[in-house]
């Protein structure tokens, strides 16, 4: 699949037309798919197509001018060339009124056909430069801190997240709860240039005996109780991006309906005959892996590759440590703006106990436990009690505790070990195995000392 703008979709329904069209572009290094309808032509772009589409005016079923119509609900930006004989001209003019962006009479010349299409190819190019700066902008906005880190799997998230914001092709985000998969979907939402609504729906959250008239609205008596017309989700999505959280817990038989939507773009309200047209972007999400599911039968499978046109993986936290301290750090100046709070740096002990815990909420669980921290409390406290519960082996549970000590204790007194000794109660050498052990540095307390501590001594 070409990522570019330096490509084109050339659209006519005779065969001998497309041929010379493909050679001539093909000749000219110009990467080129070619459709016999304008029906394919659009499939095609709704699952995405970053160029350019030239397209013949007289067509059956669907003409030039009507795909052009289609296009343009499509992505607005999208340059249109329709082709043209003599007697369309004046058609073919009024259509750069309607936002065509040029057209070209037949019969014409290859340097024209070729100067024309570079023309609208920098011009594509010029408008997916400006939607990247965009998205570069969004990843410094409050809602892209699922973003922040350096771990190469974010690296790469980040880089299909800009790839695929600007076009309508439905999304599957998987991760695990509290990985961020919400924030992910709003940000494709507000990075693809979609003027309708982002409306989030949580499968797993509804009764099953409402989630068909949650999504697909109804009309006044379809039901006991209907007493009134109401709004589905996906017609109030029209235009905007319906986040559908939690799908593999949608009921097997509103998973073939929520499939005929998405083939068809167009839905009926419980209760009607009347077939509505929808222009909608679905990004699903989910905690399993809908492929074995659908193989178990738990999950239609037409609907699994319908939904799978981009998959994106949030990896969990765990495994991303060393985003822990930049994400955290992130996390504790929001909060300590929000609580009006000061708060002191994270200690080296902090970020060792930190990295002993599994984090099994992921980032959701990070911000709680940076919230916790600036109001005082302990950051990983789970119970009532105010025990700590790490979810990490005791073993390794011990050890960040010790290293806690030492490091607190070595803080307290400025680095000066002969008192730090002292004050811990153990031998001089088990102290210096300790240290070894867990890679610390008496030197590097000593800049943090007080006045009032003595010189520290080795």
């Amino acid at each position: 699949m070409p990522t570019s703008a330096e490509c084109v979709l050339f659209v006519d329904d005779d065969e001998d037309v497309r041929e010379a069209a493909q050679q001539t572009l093909e000749l000219a290094d110009i990467y080129v798919e070619v459709f016999g309808t304008a029906v394919a032509a659009l499939e095609r772009i709704r699952n995405g197509w970053p160029g350019i589409v030239i397209s013949d005016i007289r067509m059956p079923k669907m003409d030039g001018l009507e795909l052009l119509a289609e296009v343009k609900k499509h992505d607005a930006e999208m340059p249109v060339i329709l082709v043209t004989g003599h007697g369309d001209v004046a058609t073919a003019v009024q259509a750069m009124h309607d936002g065509a962006f040029d057209f070209i009479e037949k019969p014409y010349a290859p340097d024209l056909f070729i100067d024309i299409t570079r023309r609208a190819m920098s011009h594509r190019a010029l408008v997916l430069e400006n939607r990247t700066l965009k998205i570069e902008l969004a990843r410094h906005s409050k809602n892209a801190s699922d973003f922040i880190g350096r771990n190469p799997a974010m690296e790469k998230l980040r880089t299909l997240i800009g790839n695929v914001a600007s076009t309508n092709a439905h999304v599957l985000i998987n991760g695990e709860t509290g990985s961020g998969k919400e924030v992910i979907a709003r940000n494709l939402h507000e990075m693809s240039g979609r003027t309708g609504p982002f409306v989030a729906v949580n499968c797993g959250g509804m009764p099953e005996h409402l989630i068909e008239s949650e999504l697909f609205g109804h009309e006044a008596g379809a039901f006991t109780g209907a007493d009134h017309k109401r709004i589905g989700k996906f017609e109030f999505a029209d235009k905007g991006t319906l986040f559908l959280d939690e799908i593999e817990s949608m009921p097997l038989a509103l998973q073939i309906k929520l499939l005929r939507v998405l083939q068809e773009r167009a839905l009926e309200r419980l209760g009607s005959n009347r077939v509505l047209p929808i222009d909608l972007r679905v990004v699903a999400a989910t905690k399993v892996d809908l492929r074995t599911a659908s193989a178990q039968g738990e999950f239609r499978e037409d609907l699994y590759y319908r939904l799978n046109v981009v998959q994106l993986h949030i990896p969990p936290l765990r495994d991303r440590k060393d985003d822990i301290a930049l994400l955290f750090e992130y996390f504790t100046r929001d909060a300590a703006k929000r609580f009006d709070r000061t708060v002191s740096p994270l200690t080296p002990a902090e970020l060792a106990r930190f990295n002993a815990y599994d984090w099994p909420g992921n980032v959701r669980e990070l911000r709680n436990a940076a919230e916790r921290r600036v109001l005082g409390l302990e950051p990983l406290a789970t119970g009532d009690d105010g025990e700590e519960s790490y979810g990490v082996p005791l073993p390794q549970q011990v050890e960040a505790f010790e290293k806690s000590l030492i490091t607190e204790a070595l803080r307290e007194h400025g680095g000066n070990v002969t008192a730090t000794v002292s004050a811990l109660g153990v031998p001089r050498k088990t102290f210096y195995d300790k240290l070894t052990k867990y890679n610390i540095i008496p030197a590097e307390f000593r800049r943090q000392r007080s006045p009032r501590d003595p010189e520290p001594v080795s």
